[in-house]
């Protein structure tokens, strides 16, 4: 089979929907099929599509649909999709009805989906290939260095630590450091005015994949802050490193660490946030907690298991 994978985002980002389609593309071709990724569909031929993003790939899939009416059409849904665009937005609610498949990225996703959209969903969590911890460089003594990764953007409420910094005790030794670009000039003048203000925040924008990693694993704790997630790739990446992981409780971050997971705080709240970085500073039972909890969500990260998943789901496209 050949496959166009069709992502909004352009070759050469780093924003989660190039790197889920290049790792689908990675996953087909281990399996035994061809994938071409594109920004949209350019007429070529092939025999299947999987679309990524309702709302940005619905013209893609409806040209698609239109030139092959019986040919298999995926989509994989993101945070904004089942969050936000599905729900308001006529051309995302249209690419679920052209879909034959639906893919979410964690199991509450499918909370999401009317009865009929959910009969054609599956889930397919996303696998990582990341280095264990015990592998990498250790975290600093002198500190206690908490990250922050993803690119600067509303929905990412990316200040959040940031603010909780205000919110420790005095001899706290935390240093938060933030890696991502600024999607807006206004999120960058945020960060250069915090560095300015608080000395224990450094915004480093962009970096590597490999350098991000790197970050992650010096990390003692990585805090993900989003106001919705469709699951996000750094929490796999944090999952699959044994890096304990303080999220906003929103069912996106849900779906990957587990209901009963410890590290919850109430979304945009930067006390609760600082009183359970505090926790996981001073106190090693909580720490130890965390990181257990993490390790054991680990198998949701296993490409072989993301991999059997995609050949499941290709198999019953036929």
């Amino acid at each position: 089979m050949h496959a166009v994978i069709v992502t909004p985002a352009p070759p050469g980002t780093r924003h989660g929907n190039r790197a889920t389609a290049l790792r689908w593309a990675r996953q087909l071709r281990a399996i035994g099929h061809r994938a071409s990724v594109l920004v949209a569909w350019d007429g070529r031929e092939a025999d299947a599509m999987i679309a990524l993003h309702a709302r940005r790939s619905h013209d893609s899939m409806q040209r698609w649909r239109a030139a092959h009416p019986c040919r298999p059409l995926v989509l994989v849904l993101t945070g904004t999709d089942l969050y936000g665009d599905i729900h308001s937005d006529a051309g995302a609610r249209e690419s679920l009805a052209l879909a034959d498949r639906l893919v979410v990225l964690q199991p509450l996703g499918l909370d999401q989906l009317d009865p009929g959209a959910r009969a054609k969903a599956r889930v397919i969590c996303q696998s990582v290939r990341t280095p264990k911890r015990a592998s990498s460089p250790r975290p600093p003594r002198a500190s206690f260095l908490v990250t922050v990764i993803g690119h600067l953007r509303e929905v990412k409420d990316p200040f959040r630590a940031a603010y909780a910094l205000g919110h420790l005790p005095a001899e706290s030794r935390i240093r938060l450091v933030q890696l991502g670009s600024a999607m807006d000039p206004e999120f960058e003048s945020e960060a250069r005015s915090l560095m300015h203000s608080e000395r224990r925040y450094r915004w480093i924008g962009e970096r590597s994949h490999a350098d991000a990693m790197r970050w992650l694993a010096r990390s003692h704790v990585m805090v993900i802050s989003s106001r919705m997630e469709g699951g996000a790739h750094v929490v796999s990446e944090a999952v699959a490193a044994g890096v304990p992981v303080i999220a906003s409780r929103i069912p996106g971050n849900i779906g990957l660490l587990g209901e009963s997971y410890p590290g919850y705080y109430p979304f945009g709240d930067e006390r609760a946030l600082a009183a359970l970085l505090a926790r996981a500073e001073m106190e090693a039972g909580f720490l130890d907690a965390l990181e257990n909890a993490v390790k054991a969500r680990r198998s949701l990260t296993d490409p072989a298991e993301e991999r059997r998943a995609i050949a499941a789901l290709v198999a019953g496209l036929a």
